[in-house]
């Protein structure tokens, strides 16, 4: 499993924790975040980020902002991205289950780093469910494309 991973500057010591905690894992990953502490644009990174999700090049993602509600905006805009801003684990674990989440964003300002962890955890072990899912999934899929979720009732 390869993991995109971006971030602000706000997010850079949250991001070098989760990169230390995934080498832990033994899980590959592409730094597609700033490396400085300069003030940047988030939008930037996020948008990096979620291409490579999107593309295949990796399998799920991680963005990080200072709120983590920029990031995961920014991310949501390119087509196919369903990222979902997680600040417990449980969050992060249902939104791979039940919306086949491939990004996690989360706030560097709002949750320590062992919370941070354990989302990432979280959000990596667990699998989509598919199911009765698949039909909401599909909706909101509808969405992205100017669709009326309704259609496909």
């Amino acid at each position: 499993m390869k993991i995109a991973i971006a971030n602000d500057h706000a997010a850079l010591e949250l991001k070098n924790q989760i990169v230390k905690h995934l080498e832990e894992k033994g899980l590959e990953y592409v730094n597609f975040g700033t490396d400085s502490t300069e003030s940047i644009d988030y939008p930037l990174f996020a948008y990096k980020a979620a291409k490579a999700v999107q593309s295949g090049e990796c399998d799920l993602g991680i963005v990080i902002c200072g709120t983590g509600i920029g990031i995961s905006l920014a991310a949501n805009k390119v087509p196919g991205i369903r990222c979902a801003l997680c600040s417990e684990p449980l969050s992060a674990s249902l939104t791979r289950q039940h919306n086949n989440a491939n990004m996690l964003a989360m706030g560097a300002r709002v949750i320590g780093v062992e919370m941070a962890k354990a989302i990432v955890d979280a959000f990596l072990n667990s699998e989509y469910e598919g199911g009765r899912h698949q039909r909401r999934v599909n909706m909101i899929t509808a969405i992205e494309q100017g669709q009326a979720p309704d259609s496909l009732l």
